[in-house]
């Protein structure tokens, strides 16, 4: 038996690129999904196209540079699957402007992807953990990006660092407890964030992305690289 088979999971940014391709794959290891996006509309296609396949779904939806949103979408999903979420995938992100000014300090691109990049995925971490923690079992899984030497997108990048430093800083923490936190650093990938120019397919995100779902050593603050395990 798949050691995920019914564990209810949250993909956060799941309407399209890297999420769905996480959900798909959750949803192939027997999971119960909860899919968020910023609409309900952008998760439908996927939700029914998962349900065909026999996979229990729920939609939700909220805006995550919204603090009071993501709160409350955390409460919703609490409910849905009966006060403990076994998986969390924090994979929701947004990427700023590129600024060919680097030197030109723009304080509303660096609030924006904090909210959203950091402060979101952090709240809904510390919201979840208490009954991971409590049955004894979790995986909490945050997106982050081996972005460097671009200081045009420094807005983006020290977003993903903060949320670096979370969950190493967390990790000691979760130690011996079956709950396990880490970072998965998919690659420069096609995708809506990555754009057209990128490297890598958006499906060779798989099945590296799922490492730190399924690792049993206990083990967190672990960084996984998805391209190490391409083609696998």
């Amino acid at each position: 038996m798949k050691p995920l088979v019914n564990r209810w999971a949250l993909v956060t940014g799941a309407s399209r690129g890297i999420g769905q391709q996480v959900a798909q794959a959750l949803a192939e290891e027997g999971c119960r999904l909860i899919l968020h996006s910023r609409t309900l509309d952008a998760t439908a296609p996927l939700a029914d196209r998962l349900r065909s396949q026999g996979t229990h779904v729920h939609t939700v939806a909220a805006e995550l540079s919204d603090s009071a949103a993501v709160l409350r979408l955390a409460a919703e999903v609490s409910a849905l699957c009966g006060g403990t979420l076994d998986i969390l995938y924090n994979n929701a992100a947004l990427m700023t402007p590129y600024h060919a000014d680097w030197l030109s300090v723009v304080p509303a691109d660096y609030e924006l992807s904090f909210r959203v990049n950091t402060i979101a995925p952090i709240l809904l971490s510390n919201h979840f953990l208490p009954a991971m923690l409590a049955q004894g079992w979790g995986r909490i899984v945050n997106v982050t990006s081996g972005i460097k030497d671009q200081p045009e997108l420094m807005a983006y990048a020290a977003s993903k660092a903060a949320l670096d430093k979370f969950v190493r800083d967390t990790a000691p923490k979760l130690a011996g407890t079956g709950v396990t936190m880490n970072l998965l650093d998919p690659g420069w990938l096609r995708t809506d964030l990555g754009g057209p120019n990128a490297p890598g397919a958006v499906e060779s995100v798989l099945p590296g992305a799922l490492v730190p779902v399924l690792a049993t050593d206990g083990v967190s603050g672990r960084w996984v690289s998805a391209q190490d395990f391409a083609g696998v």
